[in-house]
């Protein structure tokens, strides 16, 4: 019994120097990379009838302050890109990034996101280039908001049809899906 146990207790301390070992090889020069996406999806806000990209990095080694992740979103209904500039906080080890409003989300089709990591001078530090693709049609959302207001007041537009449509809407213009 008591050789079993040290064998188990050689064991554990090889995979603890191994671990040690791997840390070891980490990056630590300030190169290199500097975030990793950690999640990615496409977020359906059925009370407000919007569809947004939404994107997690990860941040794989401290930063300073005045660090920007710049986006630039496949706007689905076509034409230029969607833009986004934010503040990249250096104390939050996620950083959470949120396209504007999309419309024409097409299921199935993957979207190309590309984001630009900046120092404050503008300076590249990294890219990440992404694909999204969505596992349901924006046709899943109401044609408008479903409550309004700060305290979400049901939408008196949408009185009398409890499925989200109305009769008379206008549909947006989207482009064939590939």
């Amino acid at each position: 019994m008591p050789e079993r146990r040290r064998s188990t207790l050689r064991f554990a301390a090889a995979i603890v120097a191994g671990l040690l070992a791997l840390a070891a090889c980490r990056d630590s020069s300030g190169e290199g990379e500097w975030f990793a996406v950690k999640g990615k999806l496409f977020e359906f806000n059925y009370r407000l009838g919007i569809a947004t990209y939404v994107i997690t990095l990860d941040a794989l080694q401290p930063f300073g302050e005045g660090n920007f992740a710049v986006v630039h979103f496949e706007d689905p209904a076509g034409g230029e890109p969607l833009e986004l500039r934010q503040k990249l906080w250096p104390k939050l080890r996620h950083q959470t990034l949120t396209s504007p409003p999309l419309s024409c989300v097409v299921k199935d089709r993957p979207y190309a996101v590309d984001i630009r990591i900046e120092d404050p001078k503008g300076a590249l530090l990294q890219r990440l280039a992404v694909t999204m693709t969505s596992n349901l049609d924006q046709s899943i959302l109401p044609d408008r908001p479903l409550v309004i207001g700060p305290v979400y007041e049901l939408n008196p537009d949408m009185a009398g049809h409890p499925d989200g449509k109305l009769d008379s809407v206008e549909s947006a213009d989207c482009p064939n899906p590939l």
